[in-house]
């Protein structure tokens, strides 16, 4: 899912790598190089293969560990509270390094950074199935997401780049098919290899998988090089946007687990955050090349399309997150079950995105968003709905109705926020809002699983009153149960077993209610943007996108 998105967005980018203003800005006025050939037959469909393969498994990692994460945390020993940070440290590390993609690639070289970021890629995911314990499982899984962060964009531009300009929807056409399955494999897949091999095996099929595109890439492109040029970076904007993000995340992650600010930890976090934030901002804004160009926000449809994107994503994917482990934790779903539950999320998207992106550039795109902001609340209504006697079919059709929802939801907004931007800024702009996106995912994720344990609390405590309250009533029920069998202690920790069930399902219908109604609130943020001017058919795929 985390790469659907990108299809709306960066086509724009036509041929070229992704160059920040400010790094072509840097250079002196030159005549830019002939593009290669586009190239055909066998190594035009080997080389889409290559860059496919490489899409689809960072597409899939993002994915296949939601239904492994009790799983995973049970082996190591954490709470699955705690195993969720293995989602949340990729999601960051990812978000920091997709602004910094425009400057390696004019520095080492658009196909030479693509082929090293899938070989890193394979190590980190080769070092994850190795971890041992939580603590190196997200070490490894933050050096996955920072490499990582290069291959979505370049594999786009690489592939716009082999073939004509006239079969550029094409292209992106089968890109995006790419992107789309991948969310769909991933829970089916996870869940089966959890449940029937072990859970490091969602990392160790990234090993010949990477091998074999890597390879196929360079084989291919190594000739088909872009330009390298040296630029000057944004070290100190680079380290304060490390620092910021670094320790914002954290102190979301530890916060439940250190009782919040009555830790001196997450206090000392907390202000280390704010304060390299409000250095950033002031770095960023007056730098002559940053890292990231703040200046976009000043832009209408920019600032209200990149936050409603955002805010709409961190609550799509925690709610994302919430499902496999509300099912598996206090439903009696296995990683199988509950990635079967998940998979026909794909659905409607697979069919539907390409009707999307060829009407997005005639059709308005706020209607379209708000369409699918109506859906979301809708599924997320029908979640509310949930208890534990909720069957199986009852929790798969929210499902499959969200999949109608995710085609209409990425590509509009994306057009949306980089409408009306000159092309030498849309690469910028393109990783400026896929920063914020992740970065709302990844934080999404820690809100949500936070919130869900607290509610849980409440209805825990509110649930057993009854039973202290009642004269008679515990005893009674101890009582019967020691009757059939059961010792004190084995009655006591399965009705405590009952209410946590009915405590945490509770909890997960009170967030997807919340969520349904930030949805619709969020509506009326889509309308402050400006509508696109139409286009037609032919000239937006002369310009290398699905719109």
């Amino acid at each position: 899912m985390s790469s659907t998105e990108q299809q709306g967005g960066m086509p724009n980018t036509g041929s070229s790598p992704l160059i920040p203003p400010s790094a072509s800005a840097a250079q002196t006025p030159q005549a830019p190089p002939a593009p290669p050939a586009p190239l055909t037959g066998t190594q035009l469909l080997m080389g889409t293969l290559a860059l496919s393969l490489a899409t689809f498994m960072n597409v899939l990692d993002s994915s296949i560990a939601n239904v492994s994460i009790p799983a995973i945390a049970g082996d190591l020993g954490v709470s699955p509270n705690q195993g969720t940070w293995v989602i949340t440290s990729f999601g960051v590390a990812n978000a920091i390094s997709v602004p910094l993609t425009g400057w390696l690639t004019q520095r080492f070289g658009a196909v030479r950074l693509f082929t090293t970021s899938i070989l890193l890629f394979v190590l980190a995911s080769f070092l994850c199935g190795f971890a041992p314990s939580l603590e190196l499982l997200v070490v490894f899984r933050v050096l996955q997401g920072l490499v990582a962060g290069p291959m979505i964009p370049l594999s786009q531009t690489l592939l716009l780049a082999s073939y004509p300009p006239a079969k550029a929807g094409t292209a992106l056409a089968l890109w995006g098919v790419t992107t789309l399955v991948a969310p769909v494999a991933g829970p089916l897949l996870g869940g089966w290899i959890t449940d029937n091999v072990s859970w490091p095996w969602i990392f160790y099929i990234n090993i010949p998988v990477g091998i074999f595109s890597a390879a196929l890439t360079w084989s291919i492109y190594k000739s088909r090089e872009t330009t390298v040029r040296k630029l000057p970076i944004d070290t100190v904007g680079l380290t304060l946007l490390v620092i910021w993000v670094g320790a914002l995340q954290l102190m979301l992650d530890k916060g439940k687990e250190l009782d919040w600010f009555s830790s001196n930890l997450i206090v000392g976090l907390a202000c280390v955050a704010g304060v390299s934030f409000a250095i950033f901002l002031i770095w960023e804004l007056t730098e002559e090349h940053p890292v990231v160009d703040l200046r976009l926000f000043a832009g209408r449809n920019f600032a209200f399309g990149a936050l409603t994107l955002s805010v709409a994503y961190g609550l799509f994917f925690g709610n994302v997150v919430l499902m496999p482990l509300w099912l598996q934790q206090f439903m009696g779903y296995t990683a199988t079950s509950a990635g079967m539950a998940l998979a026909p999320v794909g659905v409607f998207a697979i069919l539907l995105t390409p009707l999307v992106g060829k009407k997005v550039s005639l059709w308005d795109p706020r209607v379209m968003a708000t369409g699918a902001f109506i859906v979301f609340a809708f599924v997320l209504w029908l979640r509310s709905q949930f208890t534990t006697d909720t069957d199986f079919y009852h929790i798969l059709f929210p499902t499959l109705l969200q999949g109608a929802a995710m085609a209409f939801f990425f590509i509009p907004l994306t057009t949306l926020t980089l409408a009306g931007l000159p092309p030498a800024r849309i690469p910028a702009a393109a990783g400026l809002s896929n920063f914020v996106r992740i970065m709302a995912g990844a934080m999404g994720t820690s809100i949500v699983t936070t919130l869900w344990e607290s509610r849980a609390a409440l209805h825990h405590s509110h649930l057993s009153e009854p039973l202290s309250q009642v004269e008679g009533n515990l005893p009674w029920t101890l009582s019967a149960m020691q009757n059939s069998g059961m010792s004190m202690n084995q009655s006591l920790v399965q009705i405590n077993r009952v209410v946590d069930q009915q405590a945490f399902t509770k909890a997960a219908t009170d967030i997807f209610l919340a969520s349904a109604v930030l949805f619709i609130l969020l509506i009326a943020m889509i309308w402050l943007t400006k509508r696109p001017k139409k286009m037609a058919p032919s000239v937006v795929n002369d310009s290398g996108g699905a719109h």
